[in-house]
């Protein structure tokens, strides 16, 4: 057995996410506990005591799922033994989880992540005022069909395939009127549901270029170091581990595709049949189950996770 870790996005988020961990492993409270101090203030309280409109709000969900997920990973250094470089042959994740994979293997520190998705959430946000874009998830319909609908829906707007998820599930973003036009045409092109997402900004589109900025400007004060596992990208689904290029595809991914099918299609490939899943809730270990026949997704969220995944690790050493 080969395994990958993968690190979930935004939408896992959840009010109490991450606090029997804390509660039960010091290694996980230690996690919470550097990242207040990074932000300069509780975000652990939100994250644990809500309320839920105040944990959604992209500036705090962003952070706040990564230290969800570098909490469930010190406890498994601590308790399972695990190490990343070797214990992984990739790591990936989706979206902002793609810098929780980089934090996971030591390729940014947790204090620098838990900066650059604060001002990576703040910056989508402020790209384009609330109203003007949205997001719409098509199901049923292959990437192509997608890519084909939001084509013909933009007429002059921006509306472009924003996550590949795999399992006939695309989600488009773009321009209100545009994405609303999109729904419609998936609709009479077969598509088995076709629905706007109840989300605040319409995020990896061209619209997000305003973000993409701020993002290579804040990424250039940061040091970057080669990953222990080769990191699947996000715009690549391929694997990368030179800081620079890592730099470049993390300023990239603000506007592009999450390839997410791909990636998890070519970590299947090259061999990898458990996929972990490090953080809050269990959406990336469904998308396994629809992309990559006879690969395994397993969640990672809390204490009574931990002894699954010892002995799956202790198999496949």
């Amino acid at each position: 057995m080969t395994a990958a870790f993968t690190f979930p996005g935004q939408g896992s988020q959840a009010v109490g996410m991450g606090k029997a961990l804390a509660d039960a492993f010091p290694a996980a409270k230690a996690v919470f506990d550097e990242v207040d101090a990074a932000l300069g203030e509780k975000l652990t309280a939100i994250i644990w005591e809500g309320p839920a409109e105040t944990l959604q709000l992209t500036e705090n969900a962003q952070p706040a799922l990564m230290a969800v997920s570098l909490a469930a990973l010190r406890v498994l250094e601590s308790e399972a033994g695990v190490v990343i470089g070797r214990d992984a042959a990739f790591v990936a994740g989706h979206s902002l989880g793609e810098y929780s994979a980089l934090a996971a293997a030591g390729s940014l520190t947790l204090s620098d992540t838990a900066r650059l998705l604060r001002i990576r959430g703040r910056a989508m946000q402020k790209a384009v005022p609330v109203g003007v874009g949205a997001m719409a998830a098509l199901l049923g319909l292959d990437y192509d069909a997608a890519v084909a609908v939001a084509s013909e829906a933009a007429q002059g707007q921006v509306c472009q395939a924003a996550n590949d998820n795999g399992g006939g599930q695309v989600v488009v973003s773009g321009h209100k009127e545009a994405v609303e036009r999109a729904v419609e045409i998936a609709k009479a092109k077969g598509a088995k549901r076709a629905m706007l997402l109840p989300v605040s900004a319409p995020f990896h589109c061209a619209l997000m270029q305003p973000a993409a900025e701020a993002m290579a400007e804040a990424l250039a004060g940061v040091a970057i170091k080669a990953p222990a596992a080769p990191l699947v990208c996000n715009v690549l689904a391929a694997p990368i581990t030179d800081p620079d290029e890592i730099r470049r595809r993390l300023v990239e991914q603000v506007t592009g595709t999450v390839r997410w099918r791909e990636s998890v299609a070519y970590m299947a490939g090259q061999g990898v049949t458990q996929f972990f899943e490090i953080g809050a809730g269990k959406v990336l270990s469904g998308l396994v189950k629809r992309i990559a026949d006879g690969a395994v997704g397993m969640p990672v969220g809390g204490p009574g996770d931990i002894d699954a995944v010892k002995t799956a690790l202790a198999a496949a050493r």
